[in-house]
């Protein structure tokens, strides 16, 4: 289940190595979401592989007979007798750390927060928003002045590596799973909405050099619509070089 060209990279690596993973594909749930027209989607992959394509989760109770279920970039959310079906284990690939970063645009509230760490982790999904034990994570250093669409690469990159080094033992029943609850303490958690990044995008200009700058940073992203400013009453679209467009 999933989209996006992590989406992608997850499933071609799957058929790439079924006979050492001793797993089939037998089914594709997607609404093909893609950031450009550049990237291979998921829908070409499952088409050139003759795997099923379906478009609704109402189609899942027509399988039975389903050990796993792996949901990448997946545009719902699934409810319990979703992740039933699968009879040994229900796996989520969360582009971001757990439990500090739950639900949407975690990369925007990293920088808005000015973590110094992110990640990205496999874990048990259970029904909720990005609930369940961790699996495996991987971690990695925000750089300075980091922008969202650079959080992005880099969190993908590391979605990618984690997932080579980490599935085969997943899908083996070799992991040790940890409790989200166990890590709130010390790692701290959050929980955010699609909708939350409307407000991200207003920019006050009352507002210092930096609060501005990092706000921008945590929201221009193309080909999204971009943060704006109100001037003499106009709205000012604003980009990183934000300080040439308020003049």
């Amino acid at each position: 289940m999933g989209s996006k060209s992590i989406g992608s990279f997850c499933l071609q690596y799957i058929l790439d190595h079924q006979k050492k993973l001793d797993i089939e594909v037998v089914a594709l749930f997607t609404n093909n979401r893609q950031l450009n027209n550049q990237e291979r989607s998921v829908t070409t992959i499952a088409n050139e592989n003759s795997i099923p394509v379906h478009g609704s989760l109402e189609e899942l109770n027509q399988y039975s007979d389903i050990d796993f279920i792996l949901s990448v970039q997946y545009h719902e959310i699934l409810k319990q007798d979703h992740i039933n079906v699968a009879n040994k284990l229900a796996i989520n690939l969360h582009m971001a750390p757990l439990p500090e970063y739950r639900g949407c645009n975690q990369f925007s509230f990293a920088i808005i927060d000015e973590a110094k760490e992110f990640g990205t982790t496999l874990h048990r999904l259970e029904s909720g928003i990005d609930n369940g034990a961790i699996l495996a994570e991987n971690r990695f250093s925000i750089p300075t002045n980091c922008d969202v669409k650079t959080l992005h690469q880099l969190t993908n990159k590391a979605s990618e590596e984690l997932f080579k080094n980490a599935i085969a033992n997943i899908i083996a029943g070799k992991f040790i799973p940890i409790e989200q609850a166990h890590l709130i303490k010390e790692r701290g958690t959050s929980l955010h909405y699609r909708k939350e990044i409307n407000d991200l995008k207003v920019i006050d200009l009352t507002w210092n050099e930096e609060k501005i700058d990092r706000y921008i940073r945590a929201t221009y992203f193309p080909p999204f619509p971009p943060p704006y400013a109100v001037k003499d009453g106009k709205q000012i679209p604003l980009t990183l070089n934000w300080r040439e467009e308020i003049i």
